[in-house]
């Protein structure tokens, strides 16, 4: 039972349009809570044309529920699940930064090549909230299975501060929570997926650390080497192409991070790295071996640097107007 509950009002107020994808919209908002309280969010929201399909909205429940509890410094924190007139929406942690792909995109723009110890210490970051999700527990102990499924650029933020964040756990699969028919059907970016993910074969959480290898290599090479033309044969290519030795393919990878990156992106399961705790220690030892390595404060001040410290611009709402939805949240406190 409750020790006691606080029933209490409060609002979000659409500021800006921040990202937009093929099923959900994310806004910044300020949320507003007594006494002139504010705070600056995320808000997630369904697109219309998808409220009504109840697989959709379950997966989209399922989502809020599983990552309210993973509270990591690089995961995005979701804060509240809330419906208004039948939209669905998830409060969760603002970044104030840009997601990998445009990252990298403003480094091709600025002919800038990303230094290969700030490519290493992004990845590991990546890495370190991949082995948290993936040690997961329920409240009993016993493990939820959680594996991502579509770690990419996408899905990877870097905060002007110089955090690094790891979102968007839509196509998560994990035990109780989301509705999975893998094997049946293929879920995630067909040029950072495993190759068993794209065989529609089950996957288990070395899925994540071949997709996380597929992000080390982009950020070091400036481009994806499984992009084809066609998301069948960015398929193909995760499935059957050869992987380079990357030391001919850029003379900053020396043997041991060839040796990394060659274990990350193993297609026998047996060879490549069994857990993301087993990749986050040789990341790390790679970079601080000799004693100093790159830090948050590093990439904050590369980041600011290359984006002229400046915040991603805002993009207006269709209305061009503010949006308000208001939520009655009841907060229980247990013993």
């Amino acid at each position: 039972m409750p020790l006691f509950t606080i029933e209490s009002e409060f609002r979000y107020e659409i500021v800006r349009k921040v990202f937009e994808g093929g099923m959900g919209v994310v806004y910044e908002a300020e949320q507003h809570g007594t006494r002139n309280f504010i705070k600056r969010v995320a808000i997630k929201v369904v697109r219309q044309n998808y409220a009504d399909q109840k697989s959709f909205i379950d997966n989209f429940v399922g989502e809020a529920k599983l990552v309210a509890d993973l509270i990591h410094t690089n995961i995005v924190q979701t804060y509240h699940l809330g419906e208004v007139r039948g939209m669905f929406f998830i409060a969760m942690e603002l970044i104030r930064g840009v997601n990998l792909e445009q990252f990298s995109q403003q480094l091709t723009d600025k002919k800038r090549i990303l230094p290969s110890e700030l490519a290493v210490f992004i990845t590991s970051r990546v890495a370190r909230g991949l082995a948290y999700a993936h040690a997961k527990t329920d409240k009993d102990g016993k493990p939820l299975g959680i594996v991502h499924r579509d770690v990419s650029l996408k899905n990877i933020m870097i905060a002007f501060e110089g955090d690094v964040k790891l979102t968007d756990f839509g196509i998560a699969k994990a035990r109780g929570f989301l509705q999975d028919n893998e094997g049946e059907v293929v879920a995630g970016k067909a040029d950072f997926m495993s190759p068993e993910q794209a065989d529609f074969k089950i996957t288990d959480k070395r899925s994540d650390l071949f997709s996380t290898g597929v992000v080390l290599a982009h950020l070091l090479l400036g481009y994806n080497i499984f992009k084809g033309a066609t998301a069948e044969e960015s398929r193909q290519r995760i499935m059957s192409q050869p992987i380079p030795d990357f030391r001919a393919v850029d003379t900053r990878v020396d043997d041991r991070l060839n040796e990394i990156l060659q274990r990350a992106l193993a297609r026998d399961l047996n060879l490549r790295y069994p857990t993301a705790d087993e990749l986050l220690y040789d990341l790390e030892h790679y970079i601080y071996h000799k004693g100093y390595g790159p830090t948050n404060e590093t990439l904050g001040k590369y980041i600011r640097e290359l984006f002229g410290q400046s915040i991603a611009p805002a993009i207006p709402d269709n209305k061009g107007s503010t949006q308000l939805l208001e939520h009655t949240a009841r907060i229980a406190t247990k013993r």
